[in-house]
């Protein structure tokens, strides 16, 4: 055995490292456009399961130019927006026109107490900074946070907290560009219910270009990460959830063990860094899986010797600093929400499926959201365990769909919007109460499909 494998390394690196700080430094880049660009251009999402290539990679200046470019489009003009192209589902790919807002960043006061104007292309990464400088935060974030402000809340992005919910339900205001290219606004008092839909609308209803979005002053979070058996863990994970701000764990395949990690607010002042594991642990966890994948029994039995339960890791630091991390190792990834009293019975479940396949070895990840009020999310007057589960990029992943969907499916799980999945119209509609509104008001708002995809199309039951 190599010497990376051996004991005393192997125990210091076996600690699954989740929510360090990010540096500024997207894993796909921000295009830096000074006029529109019309030159045709491939595109594929960051995993490269996703491809197309557009007929016009337009990047408008400012809401404006957007506006009139939809006015002035032929009618049957199709168009779809991207941002960090972080969904795995088929969200983004045309042959007409993609859209990047990337020229639409930046973070200003809102009208409201306590509240920001977020433009529509503002990564989540910017976003942060940018409202740290001001002294407000956002009160959750996801685990990664490269993606365009639009493009997250469209597919109901979360990160983790039993009283958290995800990154839309922040959101008091909109400002839309329809398919005529008209501007819409919506709030609570101004079109209710188009506010309702738009939050989670998968870029379908049209191009969100700026959001009034509600903010909490800046704070300090207190990160631990340890490693506990994977049976006990799973008795305490609601304990877990109702005792820390933000709680989730990360299953170890074949080990036996989870990593569960902790956030709670800091007012010590100090600053404590930890040495990032991430890649250290894949990197470990694949070489158990390329040299013991064919004896499973041994791959868990290796894996008990090396891996140090005894071992924690703290780190305390700004809010953003800490929830979200980087991803160099790309993956596909599917993920369900369910409700939560079935969270713990069916991850024992899913468990229980991945370990009948040899080539897994990526972690399974079980998070808390709260549940909101927005037509299309996952979280739809629900409180809610989401699981994701993993493969790494160039390797199977047919089995995300085949074998573990069923599974999210039998406990009444929604799908990640973002998140790979093969639910239709018919399917979608028995899981989302107000699915046939947003349908409804979709072909309202945009009757020729200007917004659809094939995958939408399907998605809401339209005809090609």
């Amino acid at each position: 055995m190599s010497a990376s494998f051996s004991s005393a390394a192997c125990s210091r690196r076996l600690v699954l490292r989740v929510g360090a700080g990010a540096a500024l430094a997207p894993l796909l880049p921000v295009v830096q456009a000074q006029t529109p660009v019309t030159t045709p251009a491939s595109w594929r999402n960051w995993s490269g399961l996703q491809q197309c290539q557009p007929q016009r990679f337009f990047v408008p200046a400012d809401e404006a130019e957007l506006a009139q470019a939809l006015r002035s489009a032929p009618a049957q003009r199709r168009l779809r927006c991207v941002g960090a192209g972080h969904s795995f589902t088929p969200l983004v790919p045309t042959d007409d026109w993609l859209v990047s807002l990337d020229r639409l960043s930046g973070v200003a006061p809102g009208v409201a107490a306590q509240t920001v104007r977020v433009q529509g292309g503002t990564r989540l990464a910017v976003l942060s900074r940018q409202l740290d400088a001001l002294g407000w935060a956002l009160p959750n974030l996801p685990d990664v946070d490269v993606q365009s402000w639009a493009g997250a809340i469209s597919t109901a992005t979360h990160g983790t907290g039993r009283n958290l919910p995800a990154l839309h339900a922040q959101v008091q205001a909109l400002r839309l560009v329809t398919a005529r290219g008209d501007i819409l606004e919506c709030s609570a008092t101004r079109n209710p219910e188009l506010l309702a839909a738009a939050k989670v609308s998968l870029g379908s209803l049209g191009v969100i270009t700026e959001a009034q979005v509600a903010v909490v002053p800046a704070y300090n979070l207190h990160r631990r990460v340890w490693l506990e058996p994977a049976p006990q863990l799973l008795e305490r994970a609601s304990q877990l959830a109702q005792q820390h701000r933000n709680f989730e764990f990360y299953y170890l395949p074949f080990t036996g063990y989870a990593a569960a990690i902790t956030h709670d607010i800091d007012d010590s002042g100090q600053v404590l860094d930890a040495h990032a594991a991430d890649e250290d642990v894949l990197r470990d966890l694949r070489l158990l899986r390329d040299w013991l994948g064919f004896a499973p029994g041994l791959r868990r039995k290796v894996a008990g010797w090396l891996i140090d339960p005894q071992q924690t890791e703290e780190a305390r630091n700004r809010a953003w600093k800490l929830l979200s991390t980087q991803r160099p190792t790309r993956f596909n990834e599917t993920e369900y929400h369910l409700p939560r009293e079935a969270g713990v019975a069916c991850v024992k479940e899913v468990i229980a499926a991945l370990e009948q396949r040899n080539d897994v070895f990526f972690p399974l990840e079980f998070r808390f959201v709260a549940a909101d009020d927005a037509w299309l999310s996952p979280f739809y007057q629900r409180q809610s365990c989401s699981i994701a589960v993993h493969a790494a990029a160039g390797e199977a992943h047919a089995y995300l769909l085949s074998e573990i969907g069923p599974i999210f499916r039998r406990h009444g799980g929604r799908p990640h919007w973002g998140k790979l999945h093969d639910l239709g119209a018919a399917q979608l509609a028995q899981l989302y109460p107000r699915f046939q509104d947003f349908v409804q008001l979709r072909r309202e708002l945009d009757p020729q499909g200007r917004f659809l995809n094939p995958h939408l199309r399907q998605l809401f039951g339209e005809k090609a």
